[in-house]
């Protein structure tokens, strides 16, 4: 079985890179296929010296470093891919890797970590952080995401199975797509996470500094609190605006390594995130290093931390992204002490180990492609014996077919 695994871009290691060599464990003589590749010195070691194909974007120039500027290119190109020598075909996407194109003897599983956020519920949040709310920008921002809903939509259709990344995703991908999702939790690698039963003083907030990240807004809570001591990982666009607001209490590392970042989740009092995530892999890190996890309730987070109200609770929860809002957190942590321990913790992120995602992922791999003939067998195709189903084919079989078929055969989306 010739196995092809496509992502969208590889230019750093972050949660969604993370599933994407997981599932390259697997299958290990997979091809990789990816629009651009451009991962920093000492973030490619997962690749294993893999070759990895890339699409006509990757020879763009600039394209390395501003790749999201070339949004309205990417539908074009992930059907550029030829994958027509593979039986199953794994897409990584929270764009557009689900758009490859794939024929009806090849097996399709998309791993989604998130329809396109920027197209759907988060469009109106995107336009307003990039600028776009008024002008001329901003209707050729909107006319451009009404493009990508039309083509996401019809894309939707093409793999033969989707598997969410949470409840959450779940839910959003009935939403946009009205398709039912699998849900399978991203891998964490609890043997290299450091477990500390003794905390430190300082809380602790690390992410990429995207805005929708919210780490300016963590920073800038904490200018407000200079009795708490806040550390700050990570690096990105809003660095400047973070480093501006920062009080003497905040400080900042900047990019850390993974040793060091764990370092610092193992003795760390409190974990803080105030991003509104998919799935969210950092709280769970940090659960599996012992830190309890204060976070915005919403996403993923209300899926992975165990709030006050539960029996081995491991953090709680703030319901607006406002400074005032993570103040009464953090000062509600602080009264509730010794309810969130560092065994707790350590416990609930077992849920979320590799081996919980390799089984129930190969689960789904394997029920799939069950169905999938040797390549060249007689008068049959790969997938003979998988049932056609569709709304076209329906109107042609007859009427007491249709009845009968509705009655017997379950409705999959």
């Amino acid at each position: 079985m010739k196995v092809a695994i496509v992502h969208e871009w590889l230019v750093t290691r972050a949660g969604s890179e993370k599933v994407v060599e997981e599932i390259l464990g697997l299958f290990p003589e997979a091809d990789l296929f990816t629009l651009i590749c451009a991962l920093p010195p000492g973030q490619a070691d997962f690749l294993r010296g893999r070759k990895v194909t890339t699409s006509f974007l990757q020879n763009i120039w600039g394209a390395k470093t501003r790749h999201r500027l070339l949004m309205p290119l990417m539908p074009c190109a992930i059907e550029q891919f030829d994958l027509s020598g593979y039986d199953l075909i794994i897409s990584s996407s929270h764009a557009v890797a689900k758009g490859v194109i794939t024929g009806p003897d090849q097996v399709h599983l998309s791993y989604i970590h998130s329809p396109m956020r920027y197209a759907w519920d988060l469009q109106h949040t995107y336009l307003a952080e990039s600028g776009f709310s008024r002008g001329f920008r901003s209707l050729l921002a909107r006319a451009l995401l009404h493009y990508l809903r039309l083509w996401d939509v019809r894309t939707a259709y093409g793999p033969d199975r989707m598997i969410a990344n949470s409840a959450y995703i779940a839910r959003r991908i009935a939403k946009a797509y009205r398709r039912e999702a699998d849900v399978v939790y991203p891998p964490i690698d609890l043997a290299n996470l450091p477990f500390g039963a003794q905390r430190e003083g300082f809380y602790l907030a690390a992410s990429r500094m995207a805005p929708y990240k919210r780490m300016a807004l963590i920073v800038a809570a904490f200018a407000l609190m200079p009795q708490r001591r806040l550390v700050v990982i990570g690096d990105g666009p809003e660095m400047a605006t973070v480093r501006r607001i920062a009080t003497p209490n905040v400080e900042i590392l900047g990019f850390q390594d993974d040793a060091s970042l764990r370092d610092h989740m193992r003795r760390a009092r409190a974990f803080v995130f105030a991003a509104e995530e998919d799935f969210g892999i950092m709280p769970v890190e940090a659960q599996a290093c012992g830190a309890p996890v204060i976070a915005f309730g919403r996403g993923g987070a209300l899926e992975t931390v165990l709030g006050p109200d539960r029996a081995r609770s491991t953090g709680l929860f703030f319901f607006e992204q406002s400074e005032v809002a993570i103040i009464e957190a953090v000062e509600k942590f602080e009264r509730l002490g010794a309810r969130f321990s560092p065994e707790n913790c350590r416990a609930n992120a077992q849920r979320f180990s590799r081996a919980v995602f390799r089984e129930k992922f190969m689960a789904i791999v394997e029920a799939e492609t069950a169905r999938l003939a040797p390549r060249g067998g007689e008068g049959q195709g790969a997938l003979a014996s998988r049932p056609v189903t569709g709304p076209a084919i329906e109107q042609t079989m007859p009427a007491d077919a249709r009845k009968s078929r509705v009655a017997t055969a379950p409705v999959r989306r």
